[in-house]
């Protein structure tokens, strides 16, 4: 089975213009996401329609493509950018990674072409358990529940599961809490059949794109890892990350 990396990039950002080019010590957030997808990936792509950050990835050796500057979602973006690399290259499956995660990690990407060994499999997903309290009623970090199967059943930006008859601060004593890691993996045909999809109930409420696939019947494999998702957000997040190049 063939795998792609698309990395969906834009420039304007509401918290943060510019994010995917500002400099993480010596190298722009773009490149760092790049070189580490690079690492468990024999083809990595940008999909970008800011001629900007085009230019700033061929000038550091790698691959961008032009999309559309109408796309609502990084998965649009990225169904775009896959169309045009089909036209020359052959794969089967393609690794959506998030352009403002610098650290991703190569074992989470392995993790990800891993759930394919399934033929079943449609879509997958990262998730990562839950060690600190605090973070199962953070609702700016979407929790999920998962089957017997390794499947997700819903994600929230509530509390799931609630534990009955038991004081919250204890509720991580109780049962297993798993946090989303937005990184994807797609097989190619599902991939554009997720971009027809209209906007679900569920997403409206929690303004989560991937409870739009699960209203349509989609199943969403996960895959476990231990290591920690350092998003870049804000310029205050980019100080935090400063911390992990000593």
């Amino acid at each position: 089975m063939n795998f792609i990396g698309i990395i969906p990039a834009r420039f304007q950002s509401t918290r943060f213009p510019g994010k995917p080019l500002v400099l993480l010590g010596e190298k722009p957030i773009i490149q760092w996401v790049y070189e580490n997808a690079k690492k468990a990936l024999d083809e990595v792509f940008v999909a970008t329609d800011d001629e900007r950050i085009y230019q700033a990835v061929e000038a550091f050796g790698g691959k961008a493509v032009y999309t559309s500057p109408n796309h609502q979602s990084g998965t649009d973006r990225c169904a775009e950018a896959a169309s045009k690399v089909a036209e020359r290259l052959k794969f089967d499956v393609i690794i959506n990674i998030q352009g403002d995660e610098p650290f991703i990690r190569p074992e989470q990407i392995e993790g990800l072409k891993a759930c394919f060994n399934s033929p079943e499999t449609e879509i997958a997903t990262l998730i990562k358990p839950i060690t600190n309290a605090a973070e199962i009623t953070n609702v700016n970090r979407p929790k999920v529940v998962i089957n017997k199967n390794q499947e997700a059943m819903y994600f929230s930006r509530s509390s799931i599961p609630f534990v009955r008859d038991c004081a919250s601060e204890e509720w991580i004593n109780r049962t297993n809490f798993y946090s989303h890691i937005g990184m994807y993996a797609y097989r190619f045909d599902i991939l554009l059949e997720l971009t027809k999809l209209p906007v679900g109930i569920l997403e409206k409420a929690e303004s989560l794109e991937q409870l739009r696939w699960l209203e349509n019947g989609y199943c969403i494999k996960t895959a476990q890892t231990l290591s920690e998702s350092i998003g870049i957000d804000t310029p205050e997040d980019l100080e935090n990350a400063m911390k992990f190049l000593v």
